[in-house]
Order: C-alpha cells, then structure tokens, then sequence
C-alpha cells in the first residue's frame, strides 16, 4: 500500500467488478469511524425529494458529512451497504447516481453490497446508505 492509500483487492477468479470493490484493506494505523444509516433528508430531517437519484444524492453527502466531520476525506470510505426499497428505482437511476459518485468520489470504490429491504424507518425514504471508513491515523 504505497501512499498510505487504502488497498483494493479484486481477485481475477472473481471477474471485474463495476462500481465497487470486492475487498477494501486498510492501511496501518488507520482509525475505524462506523457512519450510522443514512437517507436523503436534510438538517430539517425532511426528505429533500420523492426522486430516487435526488435521495441517493443527499444521503452520500451526509454520509460524507460525518466522514468530514471526523477528519477523513471521500476515499477513506472502505465499506458501504445500500438499501433499497425498490431495486428496480435503483436500476433505473444507475447513470444518475454514477454521475454523482464520480463527482464526489471519482473513481474510488469501497466494498459494496445493495439490499432491497420492505422498508425503511423513515416512511418516505427510498435509499438509505451505511458505511464504514478508515481514517488516518490521529487525534480520536
């Protein structure tokens, strides 16, 4: 891990992933922050939109928000799991949420997993994303 960057790890026998990695290794040292669930709502706590891109959208900058917060940056994040309550709506928006990713992201992929869930706690939200990132190393 040169650059004290984060390791992606991506075996041949698994194929070529699109849009994620299939395993993040931390770098040495790096402090673990756990960020909550997160949905696309504001400081209000209301749902900025019924659309599911506009959802997807606010819920990465919030979870990027608590990643800052914590003195981390976008590509400390190494795990992030997103659920749906519609896979289709996520289907549907991919090129959306690509274009925001690669705004906010570019090209870093954590590991990812994508769950399509009944419901989720907050009635109108449609997406909610979970991470974990590993900061560098200091103050706690």
């Amino acid at each position: 891990m040169s650059g004290g960057a984060h390791r992606k790890l991506n075996p041949e026998e698994l194929g070529a992933p699109r849009g994620y990695s299939n395993g993040v290794l931390a770098r040495a040292g790096a402090r673990l922050l756990f960020v909550a669930g997160q949905v696309g709502w504001n400081r209000d706590q209301a749902i900025v939109s019924d659309d599911f891109a506009a959802q997807f959208e606010r819920a990465l900058d919030n979870v990027l928000a608590v990643v800052r917060e914590a003195g981390g940056a976008p590509e400390d994040l190494v795990r992030l799991t997103v659920y749906v309550t519609d896979r289709r709506l996520y289907e549907a928006s991919l090129r959306e949420i690509g274009a925001v990713w690669r705004l906010r992201l570019g090209r870093h992929y954590p590991a990812m997993t994508l769950i399509e869930v009944a419901g989720l706690l907050e009635a109108r939200a449609l997406v909610e994303l979970e991470a974990t990132a590993a900061l560098p190393p200091g103050e706690e």
